[in-house]
């Protein structure tokens, strides 16, 4: 008799299309092309808002002349860029399997440590999806706010909007790896097109000598400006260290390769690191770019992220006019677009990850499960859950987002690029020497990005992070301390051991609520056992429902079981039944098989209806010795539906033979 599929089941398969067999996932590899727009796409879309947030730190300190100081720190935020850039080139290259700098860190430092990159990691995933949909829904309110002369309507509705694309996201990625690369790579490419266009324009108007326009920076609702004067313009060293920090955020992403270097097509490292050096390339000119624009056009951050810095800058280069407009219009979609798929990066990247952390016994073994459509379904759930929490709290505020957003990025750039210093050290061969250094180096800079964005940002969100990874960290480890001692109680077979009883007698005891069809197959299974003993128990509750049940018993012609009555005054059956199999095997050499029957029921009204104790009493069993608890199904629903059937293929042969009647 063929299986039916549940409900649920066949609503999942309607959704999410028919399961992929898992002969199929060596099958389902991404291009260079495709990689790039899938799994850079967090990466790029970060020029959105990288460059703006550095504005933010520095204009209420040095003034205008925070648009002159943009350039330096950019410079700065570049040469990490490239130390960041050849640092992962040589992670693709040695560790081809997916995992980043979590599977640098344990291979150079152990687990133990690199649960630390672990942490880093999954917060980085968490945030990105909350940051990169945020500053989405922010490309599309700033777009209403420059096309519709100052039109705030959607505001309110920018929470509810970032949580569907969230939820959206997590459906494209159940579906597949295959069908999510098709949707979320053409964003990226798009994108690219829309800042060199932008870039292009502004380009020619400086060129032609018309010149950029400037914003109006004492606009309502603009950053408010510094002074300005004074040593490096009114700006401190500790400000300029603070906008460096910011300016880091411009830079997440760029792990998002490494972690995720088995979904490459053959060979995987060579793939994986062209396209990293082709990512990082268009990144630093996008990032530059964007931050010599805001340079001389002084595009200036607002306090509610409305404008947006790059949405004021294609507004300034395109102009006004129908041209202009359409130019502003698809430059502000591709950024939404880009920054909404840019968040789909971590939903290929965090069940990855969760899926390497759990083989390593650090999570839940449920992240190393591959769904119906071949996805680490259960990573994607989790991500969405947490990452919807967040934004609620955070009321999708890009920047409350970024004061958690650089320490759990930098922190995993920490870790490998520090293991691959570790790994060169030890090899100690020749091309190796420079690789050590420039490692190191990048190891250095990314571990003073992380104290100096820890200290700058601790009293704006950052102290979460600060206090979430030591506790994140307790936790897998508390985890992995868990699965060792149960595999290590599961693995301790004593020597010289045998797997034949050492009991003299077996009996079997039918655990009877009433006399019906599961009863009967329950009995009829414990004879097929042959045991020394067969009885059927009865545990007193309702006296009078035992009396009845008593009389049936002796009627029936269907069992020559004899039925048991254990009285249970104190309507306690678990302990009950416990202290009745205690009493049974009390001898030690008798061995008691309990076979309890569950009515199951595949409607909602039934399992509503039907209290379910099969599992309670075998969870009280199961630390009896000589003890063992058989739970047998029954469906009852089924049952239901053959006695229909029966019923009506009765009626339709007796209007039969009463027609033959009639007609004789």
């Amino acid at each position: 008799m063929p299986v039916r599929d549940r409900p649920a089941y066949r609503i999942k398969r309607f959704l999410l299309g028919p399961p992929l067999v898992t002969g199929r996932l060596s099958r389902e590899k991404l291009s260079n092309p495709l990689a790039l727009g899938v799994l850079a796409s967090d990466c790029m879309s970060s020029t959105a808002y990288g460059p703006e947030e550095m504005l933010r730190i520095l204009v209420p300190v040095a003034g205008t002349a925070a648009f002159t100081l943009i350039l330096p720190v950019t410079g700065a935020i570049l040469f990490v860029l490239l130390l960041l850039t050849l640092s992962y080139r040589d992670v693709v290259s040695v560790y081809t399997r997916a995992g980043g700098s979590y599977v640098v860190a344990r291979e150079n430092f152990g687990p133990r440590i690199a649960q630390i990159a672990a942490v880093a990691l999954l917060v980085d995933y968490i945030v990105t999806v909350a940051v990169q949909t945020a500053a989405g829904t922010d490309a599309l309110v700033s777009l209403a706010h420059l096309t519709g002369d100052g039109y705030t309507g959607i505001d309110h509705l920018k929470l509810p909007i970032t949580a569907g694309i969230v939820v959206l996201l997590m459906y494209g990625n159940l579906r597949g790896l295959r069908e999510a690369g098709r949707t979320f790579a053409a964003p990226a490419y798009l994108f690219m097109l829309a800042i060199a266009l932008v870039l292009c324009v502004g380009l020619v108007r400086a060129v032609a000598g018309s010149g950029l326009p400037h914003a109006d920076v004492h606009a309502a609702g603009a950053v408010p400006l510094g002074t300005g004067n004074g040593w490096l313009y009114g700006a401190t060293l500790f400000m300029v260290l603070r906008a460096f920090a910011n300016g880091g955020s411009s830079l997440t992403g760029l792990e998002a390769i490494s972690n995720s270097v088995s979904a490459f097509r053959h060979p995987e490292g060579v793939n994986a690191r062209r396209t990293l050096t082709t990512m990082s390339c268009i990144l630093g000119a996008m990032v530059f770019g964007v931050s010599l624009l805001a340079h001389y056009t002084h595009a200036i951050p607002y306090e509610d992220g409305n404008p947006t810095v790059l949405a004021q800058e294609a507004h300034l280069v395109f102009g006004d006019g129908w041209a202009g407009t359409a130019g502003l219009v698809f430059v502000q979609l591709a950024t939404a677009l880009i920054l909404y798929t840019g968040a789909n990066t971590p939903f290929t990247g965090f069940p990855f990850l969760a899926s390497f952390v759990a083989e390593d016994r650090f999570l839940p073994r449920q992240l190393t499960r591959r769904g119906h459509r071949l996805a680490f379904s259960n990573g994607i759930i989790c991500l969405t859950v947490v990452s919807l929490a967040l934004l609620l709290v955070t009321g999708a505020n890009v920047d409350k987002l970024v004061a958690l957003y650089a320490i759990g990025v930098f922190t995993g750039f920490t870790m490998a690029a520090a293991g691959m210093t570790a790994h060169h050290w030890r090899e100690r061969s020749g091309p190796a020497h420079w690789k050590t250094v420039a490692n190191l180096l990048a190891a250095v800079v990314s571990a003073a990005v992380v104290v100096i964005f820890a200290i700058t940002k601790f009293t704006e969100g950052a102290w979460l992070v600060v206090v979430v990874f030591p506790l994140g960290v307790w936790a897998l480890i508390r985890i992995n301390r868990q699965y060792r001692q149960e595999a290590a109680a599961l693995e301790n077979v004593p020597a010289f051991t045998t797997d034949r009883p050492r009991w003299r007698r077996h009996v079997v005891h039918v655990l009877v609520d009433s006399l019906d069809l599961a009863t009967i197959k329950a009995l009829r299974y414990a004879h097929e056992l042959h045991p020394d003993e067969v009885r059927a128990v009865h545990f007193v509750i309702d006296a009078e429902r035992a009396r009845r049940l008593t009389e049936r018993w002796d009627r029936s012609s269907g069992t020559t079981v004899p039925l048991e009555l254990v009285d249970c005054p104190d309507r306690r059956l678990r302990h009950a039944v416990a202290d009745h199999a205690a009493r049974t095997t009390a001898d030690a050499t008798t061995a008691l098989t309990l076979l309890v029957p569950r009515r199951t029921y595949s409607t909602p009204l039934g399992r509503l209806l039907h209290r379910g104790t099969a599992e309670e009493l075998a969870r009280v069993l199961e630390q009896l010795p000589n003890v063992a608890v058989t739970i047998l199904p029954f469906d009852v629903t089924r049952a239901i539906e053959q006695q229909h059937a029966h019923a009506g293929q009765g009626e339709t042969q007796g209007e039969g033979s009463t027609g033959g009647t009639d007609g004789s």
